[in-house]
């Protein structure tokens, strides 16, 4: 079985642009059984009103996907949080959980957020602002698979120090109350260390993922709690897009292959 998590900078090349076909070749080569995907864009100018997601569950052949907008509007431009009930066509941005097993239920669990706002350095404009920290949130899938049931969850966290542990502390919480052996993937923001601190779960998978051009900090992680999944043929490959790479492991149970 194998699992892939990737920050996809909303399907964007640095430096050039977004091609949903850059994307559509990206997860074909990948090959993923299950998917996590971070910074997802749903009808939004900036990536040709794409459906990412689709875009991606198409490539992989994925027979259950879920987007989950963390944010209504366009991330530094006109925003609000995003609250699971925006009507057709609005354009939102988050993350997205696709497998090629059927999901027997999904939940969306909306993490804390900073109640204040805080300076931010933003590439673009080249400038210091303060700006409103983007709202976080999980989405957590119970899927049918080959080693059997699994709750999976994928999010992408605060990059504030200090947030980014509580938010994961309350997402571990929320998780050990779904039915095991249970996965966590995403864009966690923090290193392997203060991940396997402030989690208690278990690395599948170690590779440094960003920047992407000369990865030397590992902040994409594929998780576990059970003692009977394994990882094998870890790798972060280079990709078409994104200022992250993908983050991909192969998971067996024991006695396996």
């Amino acid at each position: 079985m194998r699992i892939a998590t990737f920050n996809i900078l909303h399907g964007r090349t640095v430096g050039d642009g977004v091609d949903p076909d850059r994307l559509r070749a990206c997860v074909a080569e990948l090959d993923p059984d299950i998917l996590a995907l971070q910074e997802v864009d749903l009808d939004q100018d900036r990536s040709g009103r794409a459906d990412l997601t689709a875009v991606a569950a198409e490539a992989m052949g994925a027979v259950a996907h879920r987007f989950v907008a963390a944010v209504a509007g366009t991330p530094g431009a006109t925003w609000m949080a995003a609250t699971g009930e925006e009507q057709p066509g609005t354009a939102a941005y988050g993350i997205a959980l696709l497998s090629r097993y059927p999901a027997s239920s999904w939940q969306v669990l909306r993490l804390p957020r900073i109640p204040v706002r805080l300076p931010m350095y933003l590439p673009g404009p080249n400038r210091v602002m303060v700006v409103d920290e983007e709202p976080r949130a999980a989405v957590i899938a119970q899927l049918d698979t080959p080693v059997g049931p699994l709750s999976v969850a994928n999010t992408h966290l605060s990059f504030v120090p200090g947030w980014n542990r509580r938010q994961l502390r309350r997402l571990v919480r929320d998780l050990r109350g779904l039915p095991g052996p249970r996965l966590l993937l995403g864009d966690l923001n923090l290193t392997p260390g203060a991940v396997a601190r402030w989690s208690r779960m278990r690395a599948l998978a170690s590779a440094p993922t960003f920047p992407a051009h000369a990865p030397q900090q590992q902040l994409d992680h594929i998780l576990t709690d059970h003692p009977g999944l394994r990882g094998r043929n870890c790798s972060a490959p280079p990709a078409p897009i994104s200022d992250h790479r993908p983050l991909v492991i192969e998971v067996v149970t024991p006695g396996a292959g």
